[in-house]
């Protein structure tokens, strides 16, 4: 006679199928009423679900449970470290000294030492934490084996890559967790959504847009740790595009998902996202909260520069949008600190000391493109020609001009910058009208709020009803730009307002 199936053996399988729900339910029947055996079970199902639904902290919680129950595994370590508890993932760590020496096991060891790797000082270029991650999770694949988790070492190990602005290393991570189906149910909108930002980080608007596709496709609906990634990666995609009416409709999800998932070290990234957003939008008393969480996390973990710097990185820019000088200064000085033990955190360090310095009119064309360059390849090629866009804007050289808007075009078409021909004799030809146009091109308030809807697509009725014009004086308004700016197509038009309307922003 076949036995029923225990409450605790019902949770993993409904885990495994991706049915988050109907887990937590039996899991916690399991916790409070099962046996001995059941009751761990219930606890290790809870313990791999509750993360999905962005409670890492109370993850840690059932984690600390397990061990007064002489019952820690290893895998404890990516809730512990994820809500700053560093001592005790340490300690989860010494279970594993008796752990069978499985895949399984040894994938789980793997990651456990991976994550602290990336937080203890040793990790000066991320070869130690992400070597180990990355056999974690090609252990996990050859197993074939399926048991509930909180996180994969892929999508751990891509998540530092793309902290660390390396998307080069996230991709085959990822890649293999998509193949070897990793987590199955539970984990793939995971993987695919990590995928979506990898592709963004590498300004391959069209890959972000079709993996972000990819996961909307699956049954089912977003956990909130998911949720909270997609909406972040849809307004980074808006907000490289200066689309600022698609920002202003995604906010109210987006506030709805900071809402619904308190922070962790796992998900600074798309936080980070929201707090540019926010300032840009002036709806910062909506991220203030997770700002401060996020921080005070960090602080506990010794702000390992590994996942400090991109917070940093984040953070110095929503201070910009937001025009505080004073705390955009304590992150450039933060990136500077970071960058004495982080090879990556170099680009991002000078970056912000040269922003800095163009905020405040003292503009060296060289250094503008020698570090708007550098911040390419560190992933950051869209801030790059956001700040030679910004040095070309304020700079009255009109030369220095001409360069820095050079630049910022060749970073956002995807090219490393070089230096623009020479400019041809003032009287010689209309290429010169041009070239003296475009150099000299700035955006009146007025103009640039015409220019933003012109990029949405609207109609100069449509505009003229949005900002209470006549359709007359937006055609006035529109002309007016394309004479300033030489442009001879409706086309050229919109690839110069682009440029200019992002490195406004």
């Amino acid at each position: 006679m076949t036995p029923e199936p225990t409450d605790g053996a019902a949770a993993t399988r409904a885990a495994l199928a991706g049915d988050s729900d109907t887990a937590l339910r039996l899991a916690d029947v399991a916790l409070r009423t099962g046996d001995g055996a059941d009751r761990l079970l219930g606890a290790r199902v809870l313990a791999a679900v509750l993360p999905q639904r962005g409670l890492l902290a109370r993850a840690a919680e059932v984690h600390r449970w397990l061990a007064r129950q002489d019952a820690a595994t290893p895998d404890a370590v990516v809730s512990l470290l994820g809500t700053g508890a560093l001592d005790e993932a340490r300690g989860a760590l010494a279970p594993a000294a008796d752990a069978l020496p499985g895949l399984r096991d040894g994938a789980d060891t793997l990651t456990a030492e991976g994550l602290l790797a990336s937080v203890d000082g040793r990790d000066t270029t991320a070869g130690t934490s992400l070597s180990l991650l990355v056999r974690a999770t090609t252990s996990l694949a050859a197993t074939g084996e399926r048991t509930p988790a909180a996180d994969s070492p892929a999508a751990l190990g891509a998540l530092l890559a793309l902290h660390r602005g390396e998307p080069e290393l996230a991709d085959p991570l990822l890649d293999l967790a998509v193949d070897a189906d990793l987590g199955g149910p539970a984990l793939r909108r995971r993987h695919l959504l990590l995928r979506a930002w990898s592709a963004m980080l590498r300004d391959d608007e069209a890959a972000a847009r079709a993996a972000l596709a990819a996961a909307d496709d699956l049954p089912g609906t977003p956990e909130p740790r998911d949720a909270l990634v997609t909406v972040a990666c849809e307004v980074a995609l808006a907000r490289r595009a200066g689309d600022t009416r698609r920002l202003l409709d995604l906010w109210s999800r987006a506030r709805q998902a900071l809402l619904r998932h308190p922070v962790d070290l796992y998900c600074l990234l798309p936080v980070g996202e929201l707090a540019i957003a926010a300032a840009r939008l002036g709806e910062s008393r909506w991220v203030d909260p997770h700002l401060a969480e996020a921080t005070a996390l960090l602080a506990s973990l010794g702000d390992p520069p590994s996942w400090s710097t991109s917070w940093h990185w984040a953070r110095l820019h929503a201070a910009i949008t937001a025009d505080d000088r004073a705390a955009a200064g304590d992150h450039a000085a933060a990136l500077e600190d970071a960058a004495q033990t982080n090879d990556r955190a170099v680009a991002p360090a000078r970056a912000a000391r040269v922003w800095l310095a163009v905020l405040a009119g003292e503009i060296d064309a060289e250094a503008v493109v020698a570090t708007a360059t550098a911040l390419r390849a560190v992933g950051l090629a869209w801030d790059g020609a956001r700040l030679a866009g910004e040095a070309a804007i304020r700079t009255t050289d009109r030369t220095d001009s001409a360069t820095l808007l050079a630049c910022a075009r060749a970073l956002q078409a995807g090219r490393v910058p070089t230096a623009p021909e020479p400019l041809p004799d003032a009287g010689s030809s209309r290429a010169a009208a041009v070239t003296r146009a475009r150099r000299e091109a700035t955006l009146t308030d007025r103009e640039r709020d015409i220019a933003e809807l012109v990029l949405e697509g609207l109609t100069y009725r449509e505009i003229a009803g949005r900002l209470f014009l006549s359709t007359k004086t937006v055609e006035h308004h529109v002309a007016r730009i394309r004479r300033r700016l030489g442009s001879e197509s409706r086309a050229e038009l919109f690839s110069e307002l682009k440029v200019l309307v992002a490195c406004e922003h």
